[in-house]
């Protein structure tokens, strides 16, 4: 067991790294190209972080575990909402944008009902995944399109801080990416199997599996963030990120890994995906309210995460 545990954290320590890797030097090969940091802001960064979903999901597709490359999508969707943006607000109260409310969480809660329908139908087919790939082509730009549209000097600056510095030689860049691919690939592994093996010792499915610990783990990087801009009392991009992490992870992740092979997830039950819908719909009227996310609501929303849980391990 403490082998397995060993295991899993070095697994979530390459996804971390990785990711980090892979971002700065793809940021910075994007700087050379002659991208903006709004693109490289709303493309790169953004899915950057979340790699280590995709990656997990993948390879546990690949490896015929469809339980944890489902179970990690609806488990991320989860902890996102309920644990960094519980969190984020607790530590320091979160300003919203509109164009998150009118634009981004609307999309949110449709694509989280249209992954219900997908699992609960059965099996998400090739022809499913090409569609949710496709349409996350079409939010990128979309998301593009509407943020040149009404971008603002103050946007700009965001975006600009945001984004890694270019550095010193190509060289560098291809290392960082060459090299966060395979921590990715190598952590993303190491996580599977450690998560796996230990499911197995404790007597839990692998679907709780991915429900939790996988999903947390993967998270991580997200989280980080978050609380490090709430401490310094800059939380307001956390909402951005949240939602356009949680319509990836539904179009982009599940996209990828039913391409590679269809997922079928019998573990993965009604619950955990109507708890999904369910804090996807919850975040829209709590995020309306003053425009901000109170301290109350993030108190809120991280006892509906621990009900969640007390809800699911029993039934494991």
């Amino acid at each position: 067991m403490f082998c397995n545990i060993s295991l899993l954290i070095l697994g979530l320590a390459a996804l971390t790294f990785g990711a980090e890797g892979l971002v700065r030097g793809s940021a910075s090969l994007a700087i050379r190209l002659g991208l903006t940091p709004l693109i490289i802001g709303l493309t790169i960064v953004a899915f950057g972080t979340s790699t280590p979903e995709l990656v997990v999901s993948l390879g546990a597709s690949l490896n015929n575990q469809a339980d944890i490359s489902i179970g990690n999508v609806v488990g991320s969707n989860i902890f996102n909402i309920g644990i960094i943006l519980g969190l984020t607000a607790l530590l320091c109260p979160v300003k919203v944008s509109l164009q998150v409310i009118k634009h981004d969480c609307p999309i949110m809660i449709a694509v989280s009902l249209l992954s219900l329908f997908l699992i609960t139908k059965g099996t998400i087919s090739r022809l499913a995944g090409i569609a949710l790939f496709t349409a996350l082509v079409a939010y990128t730009g979309f998301t593009i399109w509407l943020a040149r549209k009404g971008v603002s000097s103050e946007i700009e600056q965001q975006f600009h801080d945001g984004v890694p510095s270019q550095s010193k030689s190509l060289y560098r860049d291809l290392l960082f990416i060459g090299g966060g691919l395979l921590l990715l690939v190598a952590g993303s592994r190491l996580l599977v199997v450690s998560a796996t093996d230990i499911a197995r010792l404790i007597g839990i499915s692998e679907a709780v599996i991915g429900l939790t610990i996988i999903a947390a783990g993967t998270s991580m990087p997200e989280l980080a963030t978050s609380i490090v801009a709430a401490l310094r009392r800059q939380p307001d991009i956390a909402v951005g990120n949240v939602v356009g992490s949680n319509i990836f992870n539904i179009l982009g992740i599940l996209g990828v890994a039913s391409i590679a092979k269809p997922l079928s997830a019998s573990g993965i039950t009604k619950l955990d995906l109507w708890v999904m819908v369910a804090f996807s719909i919850a975040l829209l009227p709590l995020l309306y309210t003053n425009l901000k996310l109170q301290r109350w609501e993030g108190g809120l929303l991280l006892f509906g995460y621990g009900a969640y849980l007390w809800v699911l391990w029993p039934s494991s």
